[in-house]
């Protein structure tokens, strides 16, 4: 499979095991970070402009099983970013202040302003994934006429997918630029990430018990991703499918997939200064010379 946007973005509905979790290529890990680094600072330097323009903002929300990968892909593709114009959140248990409100509260308070970007750390999405496997923690969000597990019936999450839809709508609709990105690893390369921060102390502090529980959800938790990302993947709110058993691979091609698809808003430009201040522009120059 090359590395195109065509192929991995969600244009159909899919299955995610025919989607492959690693990709064959001739690259080096070592040449795969060189050229990660040239697309990032590349990536950084539209940012920039997306900041001085100011009518576009930009989401990417970062999806996939645990351990996959998106703590440090986020590090690693926006590390060239102008602080001031990309903040990244991570979406935890809701708060108490949180649970009084619709589930997309919180989401509509992380959006980024225009002329920025916000990352999730897994997103709104959550509400339809790890609430699915586990419905009694939508109880939590007292609901009305939802009182106990059995109350929760398909069309409320077929309700719930369609109210993402026209959040997503409703935001893009308004400037904003949306990415979705699954990080899609195998189940063994999952075992031996979790391995990894078994056998080496300064990664212990990563494991928790709950994630042996969730292996065990494994494919659960596949077939209620695959229903959220065909019930979702627009042409205003893609999702790709980013193969991850590598993770300098994933980290470049969500870097070149954002990279492209912002070149085609050929729109965004630098702002000019009124004409009749870049008449001025030599005066100002003298004037500061001459200070």
């Amino acid at each position: 499979m090359k590395m195109e946007l065509s192929n991995l973005q969600v244009i159909q509905d899919i299955r995610l095991t025919d989607f492959p979790t690693q990709i064959k290529n001739q690259f080096s890990n070592k040449s795969l970070k060189k050229q990660l680094r040239k697309e990032r600072r590349e990536l950084g330097e539209m940012q920039n402009v997306l900041y001085a323009h100011g009518k576009y903002s930009v989401l990417v929300c970062i999806q996939g099983m645990d351990t996959s990968g998106k703590d440090s892909l986020i590090r690693e593709v926006f590390k060239d970013f102008n602080v001031r114009g990309v903040n990244s959140y991570s979406f935890k248990k809701p708060t108490e202040i949180e649970l009084q409100h619709d589930f997309l509260w919180r989401h509509y308070k992380a959006l980024p302003a225009r002329g920025k970007y916000a990352v999730f750390n897994r997103s709104h999405y959550e509400n339809v994934l790890i609430s699915r496997v586990k419905p009694s923690i939508v109880l939590n969000e007292k609901i009305p006429h939802i009182n106990k597990v059995e109350d929760i019936t398909p069309t409320f999450w077929k309700n719930r997918l369609e109210q993402i839809n026209n959040f997503e709508k409703t935001i893009h609709q308004n400037g904003c630029i949306i990415f979705k990105f699954f990080l899609h690893i195998s189940k063994d390369e999952q075992k031996n990430r979790i391995l990894r921060r078994l056998n080496k102390p300064s990664k212990n502090w990563k494991f928790s018990p709950e994630d042996l529980k969730d292996r065990k959800l494994w494919d659960e938790y596949t077939a209620y991703y695959e229903e959220a990302i065909n019930a979702t993947s627009k042409k205003n709110a893609p999702w790709y499918i980013i193969p991850s058993d590598n993770k300098h691979h994933a980290r470049l091609m969500v870097t070149r997939t954002i990279k492209e698809r912002m070149q085609e808003f050929t729109d965004i430009q630098n702002p000019t200064l009124p004409e009749e201040l870049q008449n001025q522009i030599e005066d100002f120059k003298k004037q500061l010379i001459n200070s």
